[in-house]
């Protein structure tokens, strides 16, 4: 991915010695006589009164300015002293991953080249859901990308055969499905928009081939916008909206769970920035967003977007501008310096009189820069069947076309149409 090396994606308080000691006081109280009067209250009634009450309020403002337990410990009925409410926070990550680990999968990717285990891809998948004879996996597109043959490995050791329900990749999201037999855990799922910058997470995958392996960290920042690039030849097309975590996230968690301390789900490993002097920067992809996916392929076995149909080039693209020479050629006007250079013109773009060369500047009025926020228009504002306006420049010419946005066809479809 460029900036992506994921080969998937790729105070003290000191105490005085002999310990801690109650002393009473030696003072007496000198406002009270000496003697009790009949029916009356005795002054070591009264101090001890006094000091009970002192010790209550002090112990009940203690629990509420620090949250701890007010209650002292108590025995317990083997005679074993516990202290009530008290609670160990790595002992909530061990029985957060109880819970998570027997629902994250190891997925090998045979190649059609590969021989055995140790030379194919590693992945890891989670398990969501079953039903009465199948179970239900989601791990990142890339994981099984290329892919021949796929093999899901669960946490008891059993092998099992995969069949692709969909794949997106875009939000490099698929799902996988294998015989549910013998499968007893699935995850549960939480709820990423409730995430907490510094909350505590936990990543559980298949690094190296280590499977069931358990990582801890923090949300580092809840909902991270990073540039990948879908065609990965370097240029970043696409945003990611992604949950960064300081949890280590190594080559094969791909695909992994990213849950909380109730082992909750709340996200999908997906890649990690890798590069001399950097560590803890991995990410996510937040299970709200991830859910959205999944029904979709569940349904459908795609993601279904709205299409336009081209092949475009930023204007201004700091990896990949273009020559003087070749603006000359695009007869642009002096003060248009962002745009959308259309390379290809395929589906209802074509339809529409879009050709190479012409460059994109608005859709529907909004301005659009690069084919990043192409993109993002698309999918966050129009729906398949909706027109949509495009305005453009040829030959120095401002123009404008209205496209009727299809489905987008299959890669064969696409492949016969450009045959013709």
């Amino acid at each position: 991915m460029g900036l992506f090396d994921d080969d998937f994606y790729s105070t003290k308080v000191a105490r005085p010695r002999g310990g801690m000691r109650l002393r009473r006081s030696k003072e007496e109280p000198h406002h009270w006589k000496a003697h009790a009067r009949s029916g009356g209250w005795a002054p070591w009634k009264v101090s001890l009164l006094s000091s009970l009450c002192g010790a209550f309020v002090a112990v009940l403002l203690f629990s509420l300015f620090t949250g701890l337990p007010s209650s002292s410990p108590s025995s317990s009925s083997q005679g074993h002293l516990t202290t009530l409410g008290a609670t160990d926070p790595y002992e909530r990550i061990s029985t957060a991953a109880a819970k998570v680990a027997p629902a994250v999968v190891s997925i090998l990717n045979y190649n059609d080249d590969t021989v055995n285990a140790e030379q194919s891809a590693l992945g890891s998948g989670v398990i969501f859901k079953k039903t009465k004879d199948k179970a239900y996996i989601i791990t990142n597109t890339h994981v099984i990308a290329d892919a021949s043959n796929l093999e899901v490995i669960t946490s008891d050791g059993s092998s099992h055969k995969v069949k692709v329900v969909g794949q997106d990749s875009i939000n490099d999201i698929a799902v996988l499905e294998i015989d549910g037999k013998g499968i007893e855990s699935v995850i549960d799922l939480g709820d990423s928009s409730k995430l907490r910058y510094g909350e505590t997470v936990i990543a559980v995958g298949n690094p190296l081939g280590l499977g069931g392996t358990l990582t801890s960290g923090v949300v580092s920042y809840t909902n991270r916008l990073i540039p990948i690039s879908l065609n990965q030849d370097g240029i970043y097309d696409w945003e990611q909206e992604v949950i960064q975590t300081s949890a280590a996230i190594n080559e094969g968690n791909s695909g992994g769970a990213l849950a909380d301390l109730n082992g909750h789900l709340i996200g999908i490993n997906t890649m990690k920035i890798s590069d001399m002097g950097v560590e803890g920067l991995g990410f996510a992809i937040p299970v709200n967003d991830v859910m959205k996916t999944v029904d979709d392929l569940m349904l459908h076995g795609k993601v279904v977007r709205p299409y336009l149909g081209v092949y475009t080039l930023d204007l201004s693209n700091p990896y990949a501008g273009i020559t003087r020479e070749q603006r000359e050629d695009l007869k642009l006007p002096a003060h248009v310096s962002d745009g959308v250079i259309v390379l290809e013109a395929h589906g209802p773009a074509k339809d529409a009189g879009l050709q190479l060369n012409d460059v994109i500047i608005q859709l529907d009025k909004q301005t659009i820069d690069s084919t990043k926020e192409l993109r993002r228009y698309l999918y966050d504002n129009k729906k398949i069947n909706e027109e949509m306006e495009v305005s453009f420049y040829r030959d120095g010419e401002l123009r404008s076309t209205t496209v009727k946005l299809s489905d987008k066809p299959s890669d064969t479809e696409i492949a016969e149409e450009e045959s013709k």
